[in-house]
């Protein structure tokens, strides 16, 4: 239905709901305004591009009653007909024409609501859209925000074209199409900005793009040497979050993904403060969140710097011996791992103190009954055997075991 252009958003171009006014007099939809404001941080007037130095916001009582009023007025007294099924020319061809209002209208919003709308009728519809260059065309509209004169219509824009990419479920079977639409710095400066600066539902929509290039073997090395830190403190914002839970998950995974293709990233991680992020975050985590964190925790004290954060942090040793034989095998094997990469390359006398105060040779003891033999059991072997000396001036260490790991106490 076509309404009055006095009704419409000067930021999105729909219909009000919530009429607000700036103080440059200019009338604009709540939420719009509130993230051209307060999200993206912008000091100007969107329609005027006057500088605003109050930032108040006062509702448009008067415009809102019009709204109403003129809605009520419009309303039929009975339902449109339905339209005539669609058939797949007909399809085809509003693909094909909405592609090309996308490319050429200052007003994309509407029109990629259309495209969401239609790549939902079934998987048909999705890889005529993909044949069509839809996805080429996203990646054009997502880049605009590189622009320097970039303004919040060219976010808006970007943030519903990664919802139409993520309604587009884009798989394995894609694997070529996503590289060679994203293997370019500029869209993934692009996304980077999203993780950074977008809304919470764009900032999961990039996180699964995210996953999907790391799932299509990605080459991460030339992002991490463009982006820098930048990106993994982004990144690591996304874990931290918790109220977006499923980005949280899924930025744990693209993570984990990164570390393994590349080795330069875990120490750029590192320096953007990874290690304290992820020991924060373990002890309130639920099994897949600590299996996760834990891993990539393993991943990064790979390194010789990676192990001295984990160290220098005083909650590293305590948050991980807190998991062991607590949630799960895995976890529990993986915390094994970090523990043995501590006792091996950094035993230094407070260290082994903290081990065994947190509980963590206590739990590694009681792994020994484990029936059968593993690589896990193996490198509790190995830990005991290194440091097993050390723990037993003190009471809690089971005297049988040194005669069983051929310990000698030089303090008897």
């Amino acid at each position: 239905m076509d309404f009055p252009q006095d009704f419409r958003c000067p930021i999105s171009m729909e219909l009000m709901e919530e009429p607000v006014t700036i103080a440059t007099g200019v009338t604009y939809e709540r939420k719009n305004i509130e993230k051209w404001l307060f999200t993206y941080m912008k000091t100007t007037c969107p329609a005027t591009m006057q500088s605003i130095q109050n930032f108040d916001i006062t509702p448009n009582h008067t415009l809102k009653r019009l709204i109403l009023s003129w809605q009520n007025g419009c309303s039929p007294s009975s339902p449109p007909p339905s339209p005539p099924p669609s058939t797949p020319s007909s399809k085809h061809g509003e693909l094909v024409s909405l592609l090309a209002a996308v490319e050429s209208t200052p007003f994309k919003v509407s029109s990629m609501k259309k495209l969401k709308s239609i790549i939902e009728m079934g998987d048909e519809t999705k890889q005529d859209f993909k044949k069509s260059g839809g996805v080429e065309v996203l990646v054009k509209i997502v880049v605009q925000i590189l622009d320097e004169n970039a303004d919040f219509v060219a976010f808006t824009d970007c943030e519903e074209a990664l919802g139409v990419l993520h309604h587009l479920e884009l798989s394995q079977e894609d694997e070529f199409l996503i590289q060679n639409c994203f293997s370019r710095p500029e869209p993934m400066k692009a996304l980077a900005i999203m993780v950074q600066r977008g809304s919470a539902e764009a900032r999961f929509y990039t996180i699964s793009m995210f996953q999907k290039l790391a799932m299509a073997k990605f080459d991460w090395n030339f992002v991490i040497q463009d982006q820098g830190m930048d990106f993994f403190k982004s990144m690591l914002e996304l874990v931290s979050d918790g109220i977006c839970t499923k980005a949280s998950s899924t930025a744990l995974q693209v993570l984990i993904e990164i570390f393994i293709s590349s080795k330069k990233s875990r120490l750029k991680a590192i320096e953007a403060g990874a290690i304290c992020v992820l020991i924060e975050i373990l002890p309130d985590s639920n099994r897949s969140k600590c299996e996760k964190t834990m891993e990539l925790i393993k991943l990064l004290c790979e390194s010789a710097e990676g192990r001295l954060a984990f160290i220098e942090h005083g909650l590293g040793i305590g948050a991980v011996s807190k998991k062991l034989l607590h949630v799960s095998s895995c976890a529990t094997k993986i915390g094994v791992k970090i523990l043995w990469a501590i006792c091996k390359y950094h035993p230094a006398e407070r260290v082994l103190e903290e081990i065994l105060a947190f509980g963590a040779v206590k739990k590694l003891v009681a792994l020994l009954h484990i029936d059968g033999r593993s690589s896990t059991k193996d490198k509790v072997v190995m830990i005991l055997k290194m440091h097993g000396s050390s723990w037993m001036r003190y009471p809690c260490f089971p005297t049988e075991l040194g005669d069983y790991l051929g310990l000698v106490n030089d303090f008897a």
